[in-house]
């Protein structure tokens, strides 16, 4: 049955690769750490502590620390490097982390004056929390070869007698194994109900392997992880482009379908459009008439009392027809005046049966000129003058 990609993806990221080595080569001490140190103090500080209490120099070992912002001690462990085989120490470089095995249950919470037991093939490793709730001592007893179970009471309890003050003892069955992790800011071990959570700057720092050796493995693993998510960007754009490609390709095809549709149906939609305005023009011809008469009394007025058009504006010529339209006046004058033009003009766009009013000059010569004056007047907003003294009180 196939696992649900839901569920992958909940799992976090897989278990790292990690070397856990023999506790019987480790020797460990808790050296004490300034309160308040930065995490590059404290590892000075672990540097110097080793070194003084070991019989060999830094060069000469293989060693890490368990150390964690806030506390006052560290727990270093470290191994004379000859100890391992070139063959050992040249399958580490496929390894995330390499470090004793009693170093991975150092990130359990356990409360204080408790004692975990590790087996091993060949001995018996004790790790005990302090009072202050963190790792203090770590022992290791030999097995003797072929041991019994008897043999392996025996030294189990010489194991609690060294250490002291356990009030509670938790024994492994298995030992502890790399499990997945919410993120790859942790990494994760866990042996039966103990679970033990390292910061990955903590792990880090509990790597025995050679520090100058590790700060360039470390930077080539950083390059390739960069590497690896410039690859990915340059996929996830690549297929964005293939989506956004599709996309276009797509809607080119639903444009040209489009087009044909509109190609299909343009003759029929301008015959459509040709008929309605033939029998709108037809009904204008049948039900409405030109009122030249009317508009032209509309734009000189009606009596001597309601005079629109100034005395120095002498008309020649009036044309309305219906190819200008039946609310079209097209008038033609002369005058000596060209002022009385343009404000004639104004006054005539300023009646309410007016929709709009254009004089344009033809021949000028000095105050004498000729002009063309278009009026179009609102539709049905003129009544036949027959009309109009029909329904006058």
């Amino acid at each position: 049955m196939c696992a649900s990609p839901l569920r992958l993806l909940r799992a976090g990221p897989p278990p790292p690769r990690v070397a856990l080595l023999p506790d019987a080569l480790f020797f460990t001490r808790a050296v004490p750490v300034t309160p308040g140190a930065t995490p590059a103090e404290a590892a000075t500080q672990i540097e110097l502590a080793v070194e003084s209490v070991s019989p060999f120099p830094l060069a000469q070992l293989y060693y890490g620390a368990f150390w964690q912002p806030g506390q006052e001690q560290a727990l270093v462990f470290a191994a004379y490097r000859r100890r391992f085989t070139a063959e050992q120490t040249a399958a580490w470089s496929s390894s995330e982390l390499v470090l004793p095995a009693f170093a991975a249950v150092l990130g359990a919470a356990l409360p204080p004056a408790t004692t975990v037991l590790l087996p091993g093939a060949d001995a018996l490793t004790g790790v005990h929390w302090g009072d202050r709730g963190v790792p203090a001592r770590v022992v290791v007893l030999p097995l003797p070869p072929e041991a019994t179970d008897a043999d392996r009471a025996t030294v189990r309890e010489a194991l609690l007698r060294e250490l002291g003050g356990s009030k509670q003892v938790l024994e492994l069955a298995v030992p502890p194994e790399a499990d997945a992790g919410a993120s790859d800011h942790e990494i994760v071990f866990r042996a039966g109900e103990i679970v033990s959570r390292l910061p990955a700057p903590t792990a880090a720092a509990m790597d025995v392997r050679d520090k100058a050796e590790l700060a360039l493995l470390r930077n080539a693993r950083r390059r390739d992880v960069l590497l690896w998510r410039v690859a990915l960007g340059a996929a996830a754009a690549l297929l964005l482009l293939g989506i956004g490609e599709l996309a276009l390709m797509g809607g080119r095809a639903w444009q040209q379908v489009r087009v044909r549709q509109y190609q299909a149906q343009k003759p029929g939609v301008d015959r459509i459009s040709g008929i309605h305005e033939l029998t709108s023009r037809i009904e204008d011809l049948a039900t409405k008439r030109l009122l030249p008469m009317e508009m032209l009394s509309e734009v000189v007025g009606f009596s001597a009392k309601l005079e629109r058009k100034p005395e120095d504006i002498l008309f020649t010529r009036m044309t309305a027809d219906q190819t200008r339209g039946l609310y079209t006046l097209v008038i033609e004058g002369r005058t000596n005046n060209s002022d009385q033009v343009n404000a004639y003009e104004t006054s005539l766009k300023n009646l309410p049966s007016v929709q709009s009013a254009q004089a344009r000059f033809g021949q000028v010569a000095g105050d004498r000129a000729t002009f063309t004056l278009t009026v179009v007047f609102k539709p049905d907003s003129l009544k036949p003058i027959a009309t109009a003294v029909a329904t006058a009180p």
